[in-house]
This record gives structure tokens, C-alpha cells and sequence, in this order.
């Protein structure tokens, strides 16, 4: 059923890793403001591992039986092939493309010194590639459209997350994944800017696959009128609200979000400074880093730090 705002009535959405989880939130919620929804996922297991059309069509069901309009894609958007794929589809089923929701990805965890090569490759590839390519060739699409004299309303949704940016103890690949998705959005944002293009990331805070262990506890009773502040569905609404038309001026943002509650994030900026005007001794720049880190904020810990 469409809400009556109705706030992304004909535009397009494609949402990737969409069959479980946020993904699949989001893309419910994406129908339910009237956008016809590309539903992406190749159905991996949490670690990656396998791949099945299950999970992508289902969600295309749930979306078709309320009376919403949906396709599903099931390649590896961390392929070129994939992604040049999943930006066809959209084109293909709908004709348009308006909105792009980056958000696949799984968890490979381990300490540093227990870290191999291979979960460090594997977690980069679909988190910070599987953001990139999709981006590359959505992006591509509409600075051909805007060359053409139709320039969008386009918008881009990227998935950070606090590990990312605050650090995650035993997650270095997924929290260096998830920083270079920041650095990603922020770059997208200045140069896509001129082609009607605005490009945002959210840090959520949900009950996923990904997840589910660390907030099994906030699981609200079935039946009992409790909010449940760990429903993926809560983040969703900022989401959408990202990729429609309504959110014209926003770009280059990150917004943390997490049951009822959203933050703009403020990210690096310039802190306290000595400048000497000439080089330092070591021993001079350590005096100097010692009074300047005193007058510094003390930074976040890391999460699961002692």
C-alpha cells in the first residue's frame, strides 16, 4: 500500500543487498512512498559464501502483493558486469533510474594478527567495490543524461557505519571498508554535484544478519506495543527521504541513525595547532603534540575497546 505523501511517486530506486535485513527495509519502504523498486541481491550467506535468486524475489513478492511495482536483480554487483547490469535493469523494466541505495555487504571478522589475506580481500571487494561500481555507472548515466539537457533528481544512498567510523575492535577490514566509503561519498558528492547528482551516507544501527547477535537482547515481544528501537525498519525513513527529490540541497553528508534517533555526523576538521614557522626538533614537535593533545577533545573510543 502507498503512503499518502506518496514522497517518491514515480521515480526509480535499485537498493542492493536487498533481500534480507536493511536492504529489504528499505526497499519496502521505497515502494510504499510510490517508487518502483530494482531489489539487488545474490542471496551470499553472512560470510559470503554461496549465492541464490531466493531472497531478491521474495522481496520483489512482498512488494508486488501491497500493490507496488518491482524487478529483482541477482549478480554480483561487485563486478563490472553486474553493476553495468544492475543500472540496465532499471533502465530496461522502468526507463528510468532516479535513486541508487548502496548497501550489500557481509562480515569476514577477526584480530589483526588472525586476519588473512583473503577476508581482507573479500570484505574490500563487496563493501567498498560493490559501492564503488554501482556508483560508477549510475553516475555515468545521469552525467549523460544532464549533457543531454535532462538533468536529475538524482540521488545516491551510501552504507557506512559507526565501526567505520570510530574503529571496531576484531572488524579492521570491515571498519577500513566502511571508512573508505565515507572518503568514497564525499568525493561522489563534489563531483557529481554539477549533474544533478547529490550523494549522502548513513551509519545505521540495526538488528541485521550482521548483527543480530550483538542486539539479540533488544528484541522487542511480539504483540506487546514496544517500540523496537533495533528494527532495521527505523532507518529506512531517513533513507528514503535521501533519495527522493525532497532532500534537494543535501550532499556530502553522513547521518548516523539508530531507532529514533538521527545525527549529523561531524567528521575530521582542524583541531588545536602550533606552527613553529620553521621546522622542528623532534623533541620540539613531541612538547608541541603533548600541549595540543591537551587541548584537544578526547576522541570516541573504539568500539569494543577496553
Amino acid at each position: 500500500m502507498t503512503s499518502p505523501s506518496a514522497l517518491c511517486a514515480g521515480r526509480v530506486a535499485v537498493v542492493t543487498g536487498a533481500g534480507r535485513g536493511l536492504g529489504r527495509a528499505h526497499a519496502l519502504a521505497f515502494a510504499a512512498e510510490g517508487a518502483k523498486v530494482v531489489v539487488n541481491d545474490l542471496g551470499v550467506g553472512l560470510d559470503g559464501s554461496g549465492a541464490a535468486t531466493g531472497p531478491a524475489q521474495r522481496v520483489v513478492e512482498e512488494i508486488r502483493a501491497a500493490g507496488g511495482e518491482a524487478v529483482a536483480h541477482d549478480g554480483d554487483i561487485a563486478t563490472t558486469e553486474g553493476a553495468a547490469s544492475l543500472v540496465a535493469t532499471a533502465l530496461d523494466a522502468f526507463g528510468r533510474l532516479d535513486t541508487l541505495v548502496n548497501n550489500a555487504g557481509f562480515l569476514r571478522d577477526r584480530m589483526l594478527v588472525n586476519l588473512d589475506e583473503d577476508d581482507w580481500d573479500a570484505v574490500m571487494r563487496v563493501h567498498l567495490k560493490g559501492h564503488f561500481l554501482p556508483l560508477r555507472h549510475a553516475a555515468a548515466h545521469w552525467r549523460a543524461e544532464a549533457k543531454a539537457g535532462r538533468t536529475p533528481e538524482a540521488r545516491i544512498v551510501n552504507t557506512s557505519s559507526g565501526a567505520g567510523l570510530l574503529g571496531s575492535v576484531g572488524q579492521g577490514n570491515y571498519a577500513a571498508a566502511k571508512a573508505g566509503i565515507v572518503g568514497l561519498t564525499l568525493v561522489a558528492a563534489a563531483e557529481m554535484g554539477r549533474y544533478g547528482v547529490q550523494v549522502n551516507a548513513i551509519a545505521p544501527a540495526a538488528r541485521t544478519r550482521m548483527t543480530e547477535t550483538a542486539f539479540a537482547g533488544t528484541m522487542a515481544a511480539p504483540g506487546a506495543g514496544v517500540f523496537d528501537a533495533m528494527a532495521p525498519e527505523n532507518v529506512s525513513p531517513l533513507v528514503v527521504w535521501l533519495g527522493s527529490a525532497a532532500s534537494a540541497g543535501v550532499s556530502g553528508r553522513v547521518f548516523e541513525a539508530e531507532a529514533g534517533r538521527i545525527t549529523v555526523m561531524e567528521g575530521w576538521r582542524p583541531g588545536p595547532t602550533a606552527d613553529k614557522g620553521a621546522r622542528w626538533s623532534p623533541a620540539e614537535a613531541g612538547e608541541a603534540v603533548t600541549g595540543l593533545l591537551a587541548a584537544a577533545e578526547t576522541p570516541q573510543p573504539v568500539y569494543g575497546a577496553r
